[in-house]
């Protein structure tokens, strides 16, 4: 198989998105009994489950430079570490405060593999690639959300439930470490540090069939046309990615997609399902949606592009978004109907999303920043990220209770429709475009729409 390596590497490298799924989603069970526990207010409720968001920033603010020196694969096998520990942590907490603590610990973990999977997977991808090897990052984040639906299922009716269900976290970090012990660093990485020996036999096994030496040249010139780093960083023209990386950020988050992961089994409640183990199968089902549709975005990002996808995925989140409000709103018509206009809604929501901004969303800041600050960046919109998420969840529990679900979620409908004219003006197709190719015309004053 010509790729075969390329695709070995891939899959190992997003088995980081696992991690990040699996405490993505098993707070959304575990919640449930952790409010039996210790009878939480919503803002208490609120707090437990975006602590996580809280760490994530700190890791990802902290880490974009430790990426640039260190490299790509230590870094992903550090975060690895840190995920054991915080879930072992998770497991034992003896009051709220610790479990806020030990999940701001394990937030850091999530917010580090975040960016440097992505980064990771750009930098060893060809361009014709790029987009399908980037896309499993999120195709594995919805196996660990998945995942982690199967083990909230699982223990619900255990003894200590939650606490299982928050250290089987250590399962996805143990796979994460071993598995980067026998990878490379990106070939990228390695030819900034002067290592063109090993960045050569790296370039050699994920492209056979290109010219190692060429590949190596095109990425030192790259490095020599922004030689002065200073002057670099502050030029007029960089001002244009972080727009489209911040702004796309803002789109994957504030259209409600961690309302959806987090709170899916309480929302579910909310709409007339009557147990917490009911409530966790349904919500069992979402993630297999989620999981499959993924897969979907994996066959389609690189032949379709970027932005088709991202007008199909944007209208039916806002239209499901919508719809859920509207069930919402009407429930006193809807009556014991309202469960199943709930259970639809979500269904299409996942499934517009899982196709569109999951996958694209980390696509995108994978590829528009340049090589010698391409770590920073990146680092900054995931500190975007998850600081738009750390809002979006901590609000979440407080507003369903001041405003209601139809209004909370026709909120987010409305978001959905200004991120749709916000990639129509600003965010670029970058489909078969080179990282190199992508630079220059940031460069040279290319408008986004023309790429």
């Amino acid at each position: 198989m010509k790729y075969l390596w390329l695709y070995v590497i891939a899959v190992i490298a997003s088995l980081g998105g696992l991690l990040s799924g699996y405490d993505t989603g098993v707070i959304s069970g575990a919640l449930l009994f952790i409010e039996e526990t210790w009878n939480l207010t919503a803002s208490a409720q609120g707090m437990i489950v975006s602590a996580v968001l809280i760490g994530a920033v700190i890791g990802a603010a902290t880490n974009g430079i430790l990426a640039d020196i260190f490299g790509r694969k230590k870094i992903i096998m550090a975060t690895a570490v840190i995920f054991v520990l915080g879930s072992v942590l998770c497991s034992f907490a003896p009051n709220p405060f610790v479990l806020i603590i030990s999940r701001i610990f394990v937030g850091f973990a999530v917010g580090i593999v975040n960016f440097v999977v992505p980064l990771y997977l750009s930098e060893v991808s060809p361009k014709h690639l790029r987009g399908t090897l980037v896309s499993l990052y999120q195709w594995a984040v919805t196996a660990g959300i998945l995942f982690s639906y199967f083990i909230n299922a699982v223990f619900a009716g255990a003894v200590h439930n939650w606490r299982w269900m928050l250290f089987a976290g250590v399962v996805p970090g143990l796979v994460l470490f071993i598995g980067m012990c026998f990878m490379s660093d990106t070939p990228r990485w390695l030819v900034r540090k002067g290592r063109d020996e090993e960045a050569k036999k790296v370039f050699a096994a994920i492209e056979p069939n290109e010219d190692a030496e060429k590949e190596i040249e095109a990425v030192k010139l790259t490095l020599q046309d922004n030689n002065d780093g200073e002057k670099f960083r502050f030029q007029k023209w960089m001002i244009m990615p972080f727009v489209v990386g911040i702004g796309i950020m803002f789109a994957q988050i504030c259209t409600g997609i961690n309302t959806i992961i987090y709170y899916a089994p309480t929302i579910f409640k909310s709409a007339g399902f009557d147990s917490n183990i009911t409530a966790i199968y349904a919500t069992t089902g979402i993630g297999i949606v989620n999981f499959l549709m993924t897969i979907v975005a994996l066959f389609f990002t690189d032949k379709l592009g970027r932005k088709p996808l991202l007008y199909f995925g944007l209208t039916g989140v806002m239209l499901s978004l919508f719809a859920l409000g509207s069930g919402f709103a009407f429930g006193d018509y809807f009556g014991e109907n309202l469960k199943w206009v709930t259970v639809g809604s979500l269904i299409s929501y996942i499934i517009c999303f899982a196709m569109s901004l999951g996958p694209i969303g980390w696509i995108l800041i994978s590829e528009v920043f340049p090589l010698k600050i391409r770590g920073i960046a990146m680092s900054i919109c995931t500190v975007a990220n998850f600081a738009f998420n750390f809002f979006v969840v901590y609000s979440f529990p407080i507003l369903l209770e001041k405003i209601g679900g139809d209004w909370t979620f026709w909120g987010f409908g409305v978001v959905s429709f200004f991120c749709i004219i916000f990639v129509y003006y600003f965010v670029p197709e970058t489909k078969g475009i080179s990282l190199e190719k992508i630079e220059v015309n940031w460069i040279n004053g290319v408008n986004p729409r023309k790429f």
